[in-house]
């Protein structure tokens, strides 16, 4: 059995699946199908993490498709790639068929291989998390104890140097000094600036230096949401 997480590319061209196949194969264990039918069986008798699915195909749309899939194998975890970005595919796709990824095309290699790593992470997280809602109902006293000290390691990480690896003398230590020092403080606060700078993880620094460290941490998507 493949240590690598296992990815189903969907998509009834078959040059962008020999083109995703060679990006992705040193990194996952990759099956491919060229039509939904196909994918189907594929899910029945392989254990898949991730789906990648076109949006536009002859039989019926991404987002159909992994409607089907949220019902049958809700765990897996779902993305769309598509050339398309209809607002109403997007906004379909997170509502109905609850994407965790809307990818247009062209894509960039680096990009979709690290978010579909994080793809695969949070599906293993997703298991620990029934496995741990398992252990605590025959071990409710020693699983919450677990738990404690798990979210203590988590927050130790965002306090020491914020959870985001820089240099001693970074421009981003200003910032985060800043964040430390309105942490305690019950107040709303706006974090802004351009794509991939860092905007989730400076939230995640101030909430876990604030006193509701130890509360759920929601994250949205701004950008998918319908005005």
């Amino acid at each position: 059995m493949s240590t690598q997480p296992t990815i189903l590319i969907v998509d009834d061209e078959v040059r962008g699946l020999e083109s995703l196949t060679r990006i992705l194969n040193e990194e996952f264990d990759v099956k491919t199908a060229v039509d939904t039918a196909s994918a189907e069986k594929i899910l029945e008798r392989e254990w898949v993490q991730i789906i990648l699915c076109d949006q536009r195909m002859p039989d019926m749309t991404g987002v159909e498709f992994l409607k089907k899939v949220r019902e049958q194998w809700p765990e897996v975890v779902r993305m769309i790639i598509s050339g398309y970005t209809d607002s109403e595919d997007i906004i379909s796709a997170v509502n109905d068929a609850g994407v965790y990824q809307y990818i247009t095309k062209p894509w960039r290699p680096d990009t979709l291989i690290l978010t579909l790593k994080n793809a695969a992470r949070m599906f293993q997280l997703q298991r620990e998390n029934e496995l741990l809602n398992i252990e605590l109902k025959v071990a409710p006293q020693q699983l919450e104890q677990k738990i404690a000290q798990q979210r203590k390691g988590l927050r130790k990480q965002f306090q020491d140097k914020d959870g985001l690896v820089r240099a001693d003398d970074s421009p981003l230590n200003e910032v985060y000094d800043r964040l430390r020092a309105i942490a305690g403080y019950d107040i709303s606060v706006l974090i802004y600036g351009e794509s991939g700078t860092g905007k989730e993880l400076a939230a995640r620094a101030l909430h876990y230096n604030s006193p509701r460290w130890d509360k759920p941490f929601v994250v949205e998507n701004c950008g998918a949401m319908p005005d």
